[in-house]
């Protein structure tokens, strides 16, 4: 999936951008590790995952209205691949406890600053194509977010069965005499089996992106309605400093919080492609294969090989000989060889080696 990066849209003056930039990716290692995730790997283009994402970002709003959400390990790795963004783009996580503390804490920062803001929650981690669909399907979801103060998501349209994303379950058009695009939730599901996951895609169901749209107010105002733990606790930050919110608060994730038992959601569907770089496998999706299937990264040479998966990032160079089906990841300081059909086990062998 080759991105175009430029939008001919003119950003939302309204619109404010927070990047969901935590977390180290470790299905990506070992080129992903907690002090180079993979949002700074070249995963998506020529440019680090989080550059792309900027790009994007910048299609929707004014450098001024974008966060970038991260722990303080990352804040200056960020900055050294963001160079043009000032500090105060950057939002420091004093610990990673979930996405549902994270964006909760930044709708209460950004309702001190706009108490009219519109939040559009991007990840660093995702690709999608072309720009000015996207920029168009999100600005349909902001419209729909100031009108009827809803929490939105972007669903997008299954083009595979796919186990490893949430599910949305269509409802009623937000607005049956005009735009299509906007529907009511009926109900999110987790993650499914096959069998489940194809009952699915034949029943109209949309992936769940993680891409979410919402005025902040009612962000806030859901949360002190379905996640008190969370809401009760959001006046340490101006008493006390983002530590002690963070420091008390439980780690949950947004969906399960909030998006799952609000009445309040919608979903606007995606006119564009999309996928979330979660794996090596996704690398099969989102680059061209040469004539034997094959994708590589670096300096690599594959002969009588075919289905391989194949980073090298220097020094030196990776061969592989006959061999099918493969990931092959080569470091600074570790090579690692595996079956692709084995990908998926690679977070649990990250937490084994790390215990050993």
């Amino acid at each position: 999936m080759s991105e175009s990066k430029r939008s001919s849209a003119t950003p939302d003056a309204q619109a404010w951008v927070t990047v969901l930039a935590g977390g180290i990716g470790s299905r990506f290692w070992p080129a992903s590790t907690l002090r180079r995730p993979k949002q700074l790997l070249p995963l998506g283009s020529e440019e680090p995952l989080i550059v792309d994402t900027l790009q994007r970002a910048r299609a929707l709003a004014t450098d001024e209205r974008i966060r970038i959400l991260a722990g303080e390990h990352l804040a200056g790795p960020f900055q050294t691949a963001l160079p043009d963004l000032g500090r105060e783009s950057f939002w420091i996580e004093p610990q990673a406890r979930g996405t549902a503390p994270v964006l909760a804490w930044a709708a209460w920062k950004l309702a001190q600053i706009d108490p009219d803001a519109v939040m559009v929650s991007l990840h660093a981690d995702h690709l999608l194509e072309p720009i000015d669909a996207f920029v168009h399907t999100v600005a349909t979801a902001v419209e729909v977010a100031r009108r009827d103060e809803l929490l939105l998501s972007i669903g997008v349209s299954p083009d595979r069965i796919e186990t490893g994303y949430g599910h949305i379950e269509v409802g009623e058009p937000l607005d049956p005499a005009g735009s299509a695009e906007s529907f009511r939730v009926q109900a999110f599901h987790e993650k499914p089996d096959a069998d489940t996951a194809r009952r699915y895609v034949n029943e109209g169901f949309l992936w769940n992106t993680g891409i979410f749209i919402w005025k902040a107010s009612v962000l806030l105002d859901e949360l002190a309605r379905h996640a008190p733990e969370i809401s009760e606790l959001l006046p340490l930050i101006g008493e006390e400093g983002d530590e002690a919110f963070f420091e008390r608060v439980p780690v949950t994730v947004i969906d399960r919080a909030v998006m799952e038992r609000s009445d309040r959601v919608g979903v606007v569907k995606a006119t564009f492609s999309w996928d979330d770089v979660g794996s090596w496998e996704a690398l099969a999706r989102t680059r061209a294969p040469d004539a034997a299937g094959n994708v590589t990264l670096g300096n690599v040479d594959l002969v009588d090989s075919t289905g391989c998966i194949v980073y090298e990032e220097g020094p030196g160079r990776v061969v592989v000989l006959g061999a099918d089906d493969l990931v092959v990841v080569q470091t600074t300081d570790t090579t690692m060889v595996l079956p692709r059909a084995r990908a998926h086990e690679l977070k649990d062998l990250l937490a084994r080696l790390e215990s050993e």
